[in-house]
């Protein structure tokens, strides 16, 4: 059941990454529920992971189980064993385990995507160090980037920042409460060339915000996990609960005008539209969703302009 799944996944949506030239993409994820993976290639490695369940095996058994399906994902994908990087899921609110290190290799390596490069790392942590299901988002930014001023909030790697900077933004500034993901940033904007003007700084992004310049900025990309109890915070955050504080403080930044690109993976999200101080927002979640998550993602994206003064 598992190999059919995944042939047929795998042979679907393979045409569709060659055609687009896309070579880090989700070929499976949960399809089946009793094969709770979620498989992702980065060129020629294969990032494994099984969401945490109830399974009712014993540890051998549940070991025995894992190593005969991995046959079946060398097969199909054709990468062999020592090329694929397992990691046990658990289901969390949000991405706030993209904080949690788990090992401590450092095996860092070089992939591509849209022309750009990214350091992913595959053992250290529970995300790679690329979202890729902000792939159509991130050309999105790059895309509106030319000789603007680009603020990337809860930046983490750093992704957006670097697409900015590709797209001829006149100056990026990165703000994170983790100077792990700060320094991985700057790592990966150092990677690409023609880099503008750009600052990591160190905060909590709420505090921050604060203190910003009114109407300095004309793009804006706020990416915020689910929730964050960090102690380095003033206050815990709850997305449900903050997101309109947080986007009327992007506002307050942005010029008229300008615009804010805001998303969340909390699935229960409901947009409080009427708390938001400005009527121009879209819903580009559809718009921004990649054929490799069409259908398995839990994910919404907004377009949110800042009004006139």
């Amino acid at each position: 059941m598992f190999c059919n799944r995944l042939t047929k996944v795998y042979r679907h949506l393979s045409k569709q990454a060659r055609r687009q030239e896309i070579t880090c993409w989700r070929v499976y994820d949960h399809d089946l529920p009793e094969f709770p993976f979620c498989i992702e290639l980065y060129e020629d490695k294969v990032y494994l992971a099984e969401y945490q369940r109830r399974h009712g095996m014993t540890e051998e058994e549940h070991q025995a189980w894992l190593e005969s399906c991995l046959p079946t994902i060398t097969e199909i994908l054709g990468i062999p064993d020592e090329r694929i990087f397992f990691r046990e899921r658990r289901r969390k609110a949000g991405r706030q385990g993209q904080y949690e290190k788990l090992a401590s290799e450092q095996e860092f390596f070089i992939a591509k995507e849209a022309g750009l490069s990214f350091r992913i790392n595959l053992t250290d942590y529970l995300d790679t160090g690329l979202f890729l299901d902000h792939r159509i988002t991130r050309g999105m930014v790059r895309d509106e980037a030319k000789d603007k001023r680009v603020l990337n909030l809860f930046c983490y790697t750093g992704s957006f920042s670097v697409y900015a900077a590709a797209g001829g933004a006149a100056r990026v500034d990165s703000v994170d409460l983790s100077r792990t993901y700060l320094t991985w940033a700057e790592e990966n904007m150092k990677l690409n060339t023609s880099a503008p003007q750009s600052n990591f700084i160190h905060a909590d992004v709420k505090q921050w915000l604060d203190e910003a310049p009114v109407g300095y900025y004309d793009l804006v990309v706020m990416d915020p996990p689910t929730f964050s109890n960090s102690k380095r915070m003033k206050d815990f955050l709850d997305i449900q609960r903050d997101h309109a504080e947080l986007i009327n403080q992007v506002l307050r930044v942005l010029r008229p005008g300008g615009v804010l690109y805001f998303s969340t993976n909390y699935r229960k999200f409901q947009l409080d539209k009427d708390k938001i101080e400005t009527p121009v927002i879209k819903d580009i979640t559809g718009a921004t969703t990649p054929f490799d998550f069409q259908g398995k993602l839990f994910r919404y994206c907004y377009r949110i302009t800042a009004p006139d003064r």
